[in-house]
């Protein structure tokens, strides 16, 4: 997946995390695919990982000061040599910096000069990854074309575990290769729907599932970055997407999904239904709260619109991809799926796999296509399988 970072000039910034110990792993990934590195360090990073370390692995010098042994770096120099400047980790305190222009390092007077795309990997604790100050540094990043590599989730230095992880180096490898893909999706529009939907018994309560929607942010995210516009339907769920060719559309139940879902349809190149959409929702709701009475409480229940049903009837020449999850004959059940409801392929994940379903960030997948034949995955980040799911329906799209 690395190709088309042979040749590339990549300008590495790090700041002062504990997570600049990827550094290493990531500038080693980076000429093994045979691009050129240079790295600037903030003077707070060479606490975590020693600049001759990453100096003997890019085979260049390591710049962290403006001046050095009584001469001037040139930031201006570096700052139009790269052809992408990816900073990773960035901190909050350097995510700040940067957005607001404060410019008291040398790797935010290079970021300042820059003209190259510069990708972000933001790496902190969970409660400061949330907070409004660096939510806010993030939107005013990419309001400036900046490229958010999102964080992931897990365990934190402070011993919590949440967002805030710093992105793999295989994971920043990869979008830095999508970026250098010359945009594959360039002109297509894909609709995605992720996420639950939740079905309203009364003011208070729903029916749902716990579908996260972060596989069908992660496809959504990579098919923004290969050039792609992007149409995410997305049920309740705090997590977003952050590229901005993904237009959000955010809805609540089925009915809401199946309404967004049918307008955009029709202009669209492909559709990826990723989405955990509910079967049934009640058959009234209540218009106050339902209040304890006895011990038994009867709810009748009817179906909710089958979106992918309806979608597969009305394609002409667009590519649908859909998702089966189950818990037993999952071959049968996803092939009796695929054709009922006119699917090019379908995604399979058995919850009876471990790290594979909801909530997790991993995911272990099977793709089963019209000729009954699959391919199996090992288990893998979901913002792996997403780059699976786009390679293989690239090669269905006209």
């Amino acid at each position: 997946m690395s190709e088309n970072l042979k040749g590339k000039k990549i300008l590495l910034g790090i700041s002062g995390s504990i997570a600049a110990y990827k550094a290493a792993s990531l500038t080693r990934l980076f000429i093994k695919a045979g691009a050129e590195v240079k790295v600037i360090m903030t003077p707070a990073s060479t606490s975590f990982i020693s600049p001759l370390t990453l100096s003997t692995l890019s085979k260049n010098p390591v710049w962290s000061e403006v001046s050095s042994e009584g001469s001037w770096n040139n930031h201006v120099d570096l700052g139009l040599w790269a052809d992408v400047m990816i900073i990773a980790p960035a901190t909050a305190a350097t995510l700040a910096k940067l957005a607001n222009g404060i410019c008291d390092n040398m790797l935010v007077a290079v970021y300042l000069s820059a003209r190259c795309p510069v990708f972000f990997a933001p790496a902190m604790d969970v409660d400061m990854w949330h907070h409004p100050t660096t939510q806010q540094n993030v939107k005013r990043l990419l309001s400036y074309e900046n490229k958010l590599i999102p964080v992931e989730v897990g365990e934190l230095a402070s011993g919590l575990s949440g967002e805030g992880r710093m992105a793999e180096p295989e994971t920043i490898i990869t979008i830095t290769n999508q970026y250098f893909d010359k945009g594959k999706l360039a002109g297509k529009r894909i609709l995605i729907t992720a996420g639950p939907t939740l079905e309203a018994l009364d003011p208070v309560r729903f029916l749902g599932n716990r579908s996260s929607g972060k596989m069908g942010i992660a496809i959504a995210e990579a098919a923004a970055h290969r050039g792609a516009t992007v149409d995410l339907v997305l049920g309740p769920t705090h997590l977003r997407p952050y590229h901005s060719n993904v237009n959000l559309h955010k809805v609540e139940s089925a009915d809401e999904m199946y309404t967004k879902a049918l307008e955009i349809f029709d202009s669209c190149d492909a559709a990826v239904l990723a989405a955990a959409v509910a079967d049934y929702k009640p058959e009234t709701r209540a218009d106050h709260k339902i209040k304890k009475s006895g011990d038994h409480l009867t709810i009748s229940f009817v179906r909710t619109p089958d979106i992918a049903a309806h979608l597969g009837k009305r394609k002409k020449d667009q590519i649908i991809v859909g998702f089966a999850m189950e818990t037993k004959d999952e071959k049968d059940n996803a092939l009796v799926k695929m054709e009922k409801k006119n699917m090019d392929f379908i995604v399979l994940n058995s919850l009876n796999e471990k790290g594979a379903g909801f909530q997790h960030d991993t995911n272990k997948v099977s793709f089963i296509f019209r000729d009954k034949t699959m391919k199996d995955f090992s288990l893998k980040l979901k913002t792996e399988v997403a780059e699976d799911i786009l390679d293989e329906l690239l090669k269905k799209l006209p």
